[in-house]
């Protein structure tokens, strides 16, 4: 597994925090920009930025360019456009970087930086150490002649619709489906919209005008309630809501209910089995996903195995077990068959192009999938916890465990993105969850 503890600067998915607060400011990201291009070694090498809706965006945008000219490389400017778009495009246009602005899921005055190497994916751990060693070194601008130039992109969300329609079978329809979209106020409102359509749905879009602050609030597939009450509100067939970046994505039956990433995940495995395109014959989960996903996959001799909590995590054990197909509850799905990243429009084609063909709406399909009851509860840190104190979280959850015996499970850990711990508790009986649940917070934050 990759050591995250390691760097000073860079967590699971690139660096975020809050706006203002070290890191996250224009100088650092200035400094950032440059010890990337160092850390390249390659004076003239290309870069594309692509960023979210927040307001800060402009900032960071600024700031990066400027550090990134200062090395020597030459900038192209994207605009606002999905993560995973920002990958495709990083591929497709040959460049030796990809940067997207954003901080997914997390409020506007959260912002962050994530990297994408020539071939779309992450960077590499040498990469990234190689950067940090350069961001404690003296900032040296490269020779006035070598100074990288910038450039804007127009075109870049007609290509990645192009490719996100490509992600289906040729001449696929989506022409019975009536799907309400919401777009967090984020990266997606002018590209999901157009995909959908463009095969042929009836689109109905709501939280698709961004103004710089409204991303994620009270939107989005971290709050989907809004979602489910459009979607039975105007009748649709399905619902679908991508999160401030769009690498997320999770969605709502005809009658409301929420389906999330597992849920997602156990249908695009499933069809992607039955048509030959599981490659690998197996998918990747992570330590949230449900239980009873593992077991429904178990019955159509399907192969799950887990790996520690974010898609950095996924991606290496997908590389590792040469599978195609892995994802996370919150709704980022990896589908190597067409993306090198988590991508919330191509894994909502993958469902939408399932209901279409066998005409069958979302209860139907996931009839053999009822997800067991999982509640999570966030304590907020203000600071790191002690050895002792997490050995004695550890003593409490093996105590939980041993209650529960083989009708559950227990998951504390720490959020890679957030100061934060995050208690996850699962089981068939929802009262034991909702008690275990209880129990494990007020034990912690009496503890901290």
């Amino acid at each position: 597994m990759t050591s995250i503890a390691k760097r000073k600067y860079f967590g699971t998915d690139g660096i975020r925090g809050t706006v203002g607060q070290f890191p996250i400011t224009p100088e650092f990201a200035m400094k950032l920009g440059w010890a990337v291009g160092k850390a390249l070694a390659h004076e003239g090498a290309k870069v594309i930025i692509g960023k979210d809706t927040r307001l800060s965006g402009y900032m960071f945008e600024s700031a990066l360019e400027a550090g990134f000219c200062a090395a020597g490389m030459d900038v192209y400017l994207l605009g606002p456009l999905p993560t995973p778009g920002v990958a495709y495009l990083t591929r497709t246009l040959r460049a030796d970087l990809g940067v997207m602005i954003t901080a997914s899921h997390n409020p506007h005055f959260d912002n962050g930086i994530k990297f994408f190497s020539k071939a779309g994916a992450k960077l590499s751990d040498e990469t990234e150490m190689r950067v940090e060693k350069y961001l404690e070194a003296e900032f040296k601008l490269v020779k006035p002649e070598n100074i990288g130039k910038v450039k804007r992109i127009e075109d870049g969300p007609g290509r990645y619709i192009e490719f996100c329609k490509a992600s289906l079978t040729p001449f696929q329809q989506l022409s019975r489906l009536k799907v309400v979209i919401d777009c967090a106020n984020g990266a997606t409102y002018h590209i999901a919209p157009n995909v959908l359509r463009e095969l042929g749905a009836e689109v109905i879009t709501i939280n698709d005008e961004p103004d710089g602050i409204n991303i994620n609030m009270q939107c989005g597939s971290t709050e989907p309630e809004a979602l489910a009450q459009a979607v039975v509100q105007h009748e649709a067939d399905v619902g679908v809501a991508f999160d401030g970046d769009g690498d997320r994505v999770v969605m709502s039956d005809h009658l409301g209910n929420i389906i999330n990433g597992d849920q997602i995940l156990y249908l695009i495995a499933l069809d992607s089995a039955k048509r030959g395109k599981l490659n690998g014959g197996g998918v990747v989960g992570t330590l949230m996903s449900n239980l009873s996903l593992e077991q429904a996959l178990a019955k159509k001799d399907i192969q799950f195995v887990r790996t520690q909590v974010g898609d950095r995590y996924v991606m290496e054990m997908l590389q590792q077990k040469n599978w195609h197909l892995g994802g996370e509850p919150s709704g980022h799905i990896i589908w190597l068959n067409s993306t090198t990243t988590g991508d919330g429009i191509v894994a909502a084609l993958q469902v939408l192009a399932l209901m279409q063909n066998t005409k069958k709406n979302l209860p139907e399909l996931l009839e053999d999938l009822t997800l067991f009851p999982q509640l999570m509860h966030n304590i907020k840190l203000t600071k790191n916890l002690t050895k002792t104190q997490w050995q004695k979280i550890t003593e409490e959850v093996k105590n939980v465990e041993n209650k529960l015996q083989d009708k559950g499970r227990v998951l504390v850990r720490p959020s890679g993105t957030e100061p934060l711990i995050r208690v996850m508790v699962e089981g068939k009986n929802s009262n034991e969850v909702k008690k275990y649940v209880n129990h494990l917070a007020s034990f912690i934050e009496k503890l901290i």
